[in-house]
């Protein structure tokens, strides 16, 4: 019977440093094959972004006409059998992707002249840039999905998700005293990971719901909820006690760690809009989370009040006097139908289009 591999190995190599040996050829192999990736993937990007270039300098709908794309896809496509990326949408996307980052240059560039493609743009593939240009509506707004894409390691449809979900808009829209209570860049990075208004459409709750359902339907997605939250939070616990020295106890909403802050982060969940009260409440839980659960390796803790609506004047007064950082954010529920209800057939008259199709 053979033995298997590790069984054969001589038992004088293994122990600790041969451990550490192999943990580190491992990672470097790592390493290796995400650097050839990426060198693969910027060549390609490479050749697009050279060939939107071209394109754009050369084609004009007056002189060449709608047949353009088509002969060129058809010629590549023959030079180069059973490659892809010729596709006369393919080429379009070039071009229009040249042309966004280009917008604002005014000097008209020949075929074959010297480009540079941004050096962070290797770090993302094609589709994922093709979904980024086509739905951003600034270069700024761009340029922040690439640089969230590269920092999370997306998925495309991790990235269309988030797109969706105007995260451009929302990220750091969180009011906060961050700049006052926080040292730099520790603030700044506190107020990227925040946004307004998070979306809670997955509870499936109105907004005739109460305090209570709404934890306990958030408590049961607690997946959905880290997703919706961002990356870096981790979920330390609902309703956790604080006990004081003296034996009173304190429950705040919702306990987080930031992995990435490396800070504790108290969330208070309000079915009702701000009002001042909220502040100094969170602002006494962060401070006896610092005080019983924070380690001396942690940055410090954080409150966030996540409610149905703020008056930014409101919170801005509020945070006034308080010594601990804090931000307020709204939340969405499910989307009201409002009048578009007025819009849609009637019952008859849904019977009679049903009728009306049985009858052909």
């Amino acid at each position: 019977m053979n033995q298997p591999e590790f069984m054969k190995r001589p038992v004088s190599v293994v122990g600790e440093e041969y451990a550490l040996l192999l943990r580190d050829i491992k990672e470097r192999y790592r390493k290796s094959r995400m650097k050839a990736a990426v060198k693969v993937n910027t060549a390609l990007l490479e050749f697009y972004w050279g060939l939107g270039h071209d394109i754009l300098a050369l084609h004009t709908d007056a002189k060449w006409g709608s047949a353009f794309f088509d002969c060129l896809s058809l010629d590549l496509k023959a030079e180069f059998p059973g490659q892809t990326g010729f596709s006369v949408t393919n080429l379009k996307y070039a071009k229009r992707w040249y042309e966004f980052y280009n917008q604002t240059d005014s000097i008209r560039h020949q075929p074959g002249d010297e480009i540079e493609m941004p050096l962070d743009f290797g770090f993302v593939p094609w589709k994922h840039h093709i979904a980024i240009f086509t739905h951003s509506k600034s270069l700024d707004e761009a340029q922040f999905y690439i640089e969230e894409t590269i920092r999370n390691g997306w998925s495309r449809a991790e990235l269309s998700a988030e797109i969706e979900n105007k995260l451009y808009q929302k990220k750091g829209r969180a009011l906060t005293n961050f700049d006052l209570q926080l040292p730099q860049p520790h603030g700044e990075l506190a107020k990227a990971i925040l946004k307004s208004p998070y979306d809670f459409s997955f509870t499936g709750l109105d907004n005739k719901a109460t305090e209570k359902q709404l934890e306990d339907v958030i408590s049961q997605n607690i997946t959905r909820l880290l997703l919706e939250l961002g990356s870096g939070f981790a979920y330390v616990g609902r309703q956790m006690e604080l006990r004081m020295p003296g034996g009173q106890t304190f429950i705040p909403d919702m306990i987080f760690y930031h992995t990435r802050l490396k800070c504790y982060i108290v969330v208070e969940l309000k079915v009702v809009p701000f009002i001042p009260d909220f502040a100094g409440k969170l602002n006494f839980y962060v401070s006896a989370v610092d005080e019983l659960m924070k380690q001396s390796d942690d940055n410090q803790t954080i409150g966030l009040l996540i409610c149905k609506s703020k008056d930014d004047t409101v919170v801005e007064w509020s945070f006034r006097g308080l010594d601990r950082p804090l931000g307020v954010a709204e939340y969405e529920l499910r989307k009201e139908l409002g009048n578009v209800a007025r819009y849609l057939p009637s019952e008859i008259e849904l019977q009679r289009m049903i009728d009306t199709y049985d009858n052909i």
